[in-house]
């Protein structure tokens, strides 16, 4: 498979390098010093509302939400430019088929897309990742640059399965909602390499990709287009369910029709696991976490942020629901917080339930 990044022009790498760089400034330096100036303010805010007013009246405010904004906008046009300019051997590549398929790959041109899935740029990324067959590379690409370089060889995910993921004797079936490019999908074969994996996502462009991909590396996944609130799988057919980043692009209704599916999949003894977000406790860290979601075009951080999923997997059957911290720099889930970061970053987290056995039977 072409990495795009290997074709770059001197221009175009030029322009990535600059936007990288001024990414790092903004989340290393920008972020730490907007938060000295909210500190001389005086005591610390009682509430993330609160902490939202006195964000927008610190004078660095304005200059911290403007990079932010400008960085993401010319973060996709040098994605996209990139991806575009090779629109005919990127299509190409796309419907080359290896010698020996291993995975599979069904899509669905009649799925029907959410208005909340289809009204917004997602990400500012223009046209969203779901209206061209070249959507999925630009945002692969972007990625790159929004995670800092630090997800390269998708690292996040990888810690993800290894460190949130249930050790299992025997695993036959992993289902990963929202899977994307593939970039969630593929560590969840090697943790479980004997298992049926198979990745499910409303966009063809993004699976596309996916397939192509894992066929390139020899990891067989079956993909399939579908809505993840009724993904039309066998009940009980799996023995764990994840989902990456999907949650919070969601508004709280397709949230909770999420979580009763991913139960409904279960087998008695079943695990799930989902990687998203959660407020660290901090009004002005999550004031900022809320303003950057507005900036970014991601409308439902407040219906995530807002809801109680322990109690909607109750609802859902599902027992011991509770949320761990995640750092993706090198440990993955710990109980013990976040740590002590300047930095601006996400506030990963992840969400894990079980599946009960089923009650052993009784002699009348």
């Amino acid at each position: 498979m072409i990495d795009i990044e290997q074709q770059l022009t001197l221009d175009e790498r030029s322009s990535v390098d600059f936007i990288l760089t001024l990414r790092k400034k903004w989340a290393g330096e920008v972020y730490p010093a907007l938060v000295e100036e909210y500190t001389a303010t005086g005591a610390p805010a009682d509430t993330v509302g609160e902490a939202e007013n006195r964000l927008r009246e610190l004078s660095l405010y304005p200059w911290f939400s403007h990079l932010e904004r400008v960085q993401q906008k010319m973060l996709w046009k040098t994605a996209g430019d990139a991806v575009f300019h090779r629109r005919e051997v990127l299509l190409a590549q796309l419907e080359t088929s290896p010698e020996r398929r291993l995975g599979s790959l069904s899509l669905n041109p009649d799925v029907e897309l959410p208005g909340w899935y289809t009204d917004f740029d997602i990400h500012i990324q223009p046209g969203g990742f779901h209206t061209d067959d070249l959507s999925a590379y630009v945002y692969e690409f972007g990625a790159r640059i929004v995670m800092l370089r630090d997800n390269d060889g998708y690292k996040f995910h990888k810690l993800f399965a290894e460190t949130a993921l249930p050790d299992r004797a025997s695993t036959s079936r992993v289902v990963d909602i929202g899977c994307g490019f593939g970039k969630s999908t593929r560590p969840l074969a090697l943790r479980y390499p004997d298992a049926e994996v198979i990745g499910l996502d409303l966009a063809g462009p993004g699976l596309r990709l996916a397939h192509a991909e894992a066929e390139a590396e020899e990891v067989a996944i079956r993909y399939v287009q579908a809505d993840g609130r009724d993904t039309e799988l066998e009940s009980g057919s799996c023995d764990v369910v994840t989902g990456t980043m999907v949650l919070h692009e969601m508004p709280a209704k397709a949230v909770r029709e999420t979580i009763r599916e991913a139960a409904r999949l279960l087998r008695p003894g079943g695990s799930l696991r989902f990687l998203e977000f959660q407020p660290t406790g901090e009004p002005f860290r999550d004031a900022t976490i809320f303003e950057h979601a507005e900036r970014n075009n991601e409308p439902f951080f407040h219906d995530l942020f807002g809801a109680d999923l322990t109690a909607v997997c109750a609802e859902a059957g599902l027992t011991d629901a509770s949320w761990a911290p995640f750092d993706e720099r090198r440990d993955g889930v710990r109980e013990d917080g976040w740590g002590d970061r300047r930095e601006w970053h996400f506030p990963w987290a992840v969400l894990s339930a079980e599946k009960p056995e089923k009650p052993e039977k009784t002699e009348a």
